[in-house]
């Protein structure tokens, strides 16, 4: 049974259980006074909204130039991924495989994890509730990762400052990966993972 079936909403800022009211479109926590809803109101169009949003911010973040690190005057802008064979080509390799898994693979898979969260959930596609969870687990447990590179950025820009000796300069490639870390987090706190369990034990919809 769900909490839903037992007439029972749980509030987000304080986790607390409230029963449901007549009136449970304005109903308020009995804790905190914060808004309690038995779903979050467009959850689905409001992580849709930011997952496309994030999805076409993700080929500037890989396309243009993310820095450009100036060595005498002299420096080439570098994108996410040569950047990153650059670093495996004078033999940091460690650093290189840390960079590619949080600047490449993290974000890839939170867009491509969400899209199906919110697929599955609106078109009743054949994920066990377990395997939803796991993943939407696992997107919320790996964001906190992906702005790596965006610190490791501020910190070169910020240290690295000798004039024409050398110098880090951030390109706007930083910019829409920092807009990407952020939607994607976004989107994975605007999805209401109570969703996950609707369509498989009832025939009702929450959107």
């Amino acid at each position: 049974m769900r909490a839903a079936d037992a007439g029972l909403m749980v509030c987000h800022e304080c986790h607390q259980l409230n029963r449901t009211g007549v009136d449970d479109g304005h109903q308020r926590c009995s804790r905190c006074g914060a808004r309690v809803h038995m779903r979050r109101p467009n959850s689905i169009a409001r992580t849709w909204a930011l997952l496309i949003t994030a999805a076409l911010l993700y080929l500037p973040a890989n396309l243009l130039p993310i820095m450009t690190v100036r060595m005498l005057g002299s420096g080439t802008p570098d994108t996410i991924m040569s950047g990153v064979v650059t670093l495996a080509k004078h033999g940091m390799l460690p650093i290189a495989a840390v960079v590619f898994i949080a600047s490449i693979l993290v974000p890839t898979f939170k867009l491509v994890g969400i899209a199906m969260l919110l697929f599955s959930v609106q078109r009743h596609h054949p994920m066990s509730p377990r395997q939803r969870l796991l993943v939407f687990r696992f997107i919320e447990w790996i964001g906190r990762w992906s702005m790596l590179d965006i610190f490791v950025i501020a910190i070169l820009v910020a240290i690295v400052n000798f004039g024409s000796l050398a110098s880090v300069e951030a390109g706007f490639g930083a910019v829409a990966f920092a807009g990407v870390v952020i939607l994607t987090m976004l989107a994975a706190i605007t999805f209401d993972p109570r969703l996950i369990w609707d369509n498989t034990e009832s025939g009702n919809k929450h959107e």
